[in-house]
């Protein structure tokens, strides 16, 4: 097994290399919560094509990306922030980093440019996991969990690299793993 860790709140879940599924190739999955009813997450670098301004007009100068949070209920949006000081509301899932929060609130923040891209990320949908489907998927060595990230990854919009750079924190044991090419038939 890759990896020793539980996947708990606040911990990164990193695609193995050559995973085939389309909704989690080269992935990064925040953990926002874990139990035993299941686990729920968000991709942090998969972007759609949206803007922020685009699933709510009234927020019209909301120029933030959304990614794609996962393949469950895509017609929902969600927010992990950095910026509890200014919304006073939210989940806190990992030192500094929060979950949610009021949305209203927000809006306001929004309109009044009180947001920063670098404090926020949007998201449609979110991953989910069933009971015990997330442990079996780990025995399978299609998941690597870490704690070791810097809160700045979590809001990086350098998709690209963001599954490389948090699979080279994990140190010398991990780092050959992110020159793997997408397809194994290509080494």
């Amino acid at each position: 097994m890759l990896s020793q860790l539980a996947p708990t709140l606040g911990r990164l879940l990193i695609s193995e290399p050559f995973l085939m599924d389309p909704n989690f190739s080269r992935s990064v999955v925040l953990v926002t919560e874990h139990e035993e009813q299941g686990t729920i997450g968000f991709i942090l670098n998969h972007p759609s094509a949206l803007l922020l301004k685009d699933l709510i007009p009234e927020l019209e100068n909301a120029d933030f990306t959304v990614y794609i949070g996962g393949p469950v209920a895509t017609d929902t949006i969600h927010f992990i922030h950095r910026c509890y000081d200014k919304i006073n509301d939210g989940e806190e899932i990992a030192k500094g980093i929060y979950w949610g929060g009021n949305f209203e609130t927000l809006k306001i923040l929004i309109k009044n440019n009180s947001i920063q891209a670098d404090e926020i990320k949007f998201f449609i949908g979110y991953s989910g996991w069933g009971v015990k489907q997330l442990e079996q998927e780990l025995k399978e060595n299609t998941w690597i969990v870490s704690d070791q990230y810097h809160p700045d990854a979590v809001f990086s919009t350098n998709e690209e690299e963001l599954w490389r750079e948090v699979i080279v924190n994990l140190g010398p044991k991990y780092a050959h793993v992110s020159r793997f090419p997408h397809d194994p038939r290509l080494n």
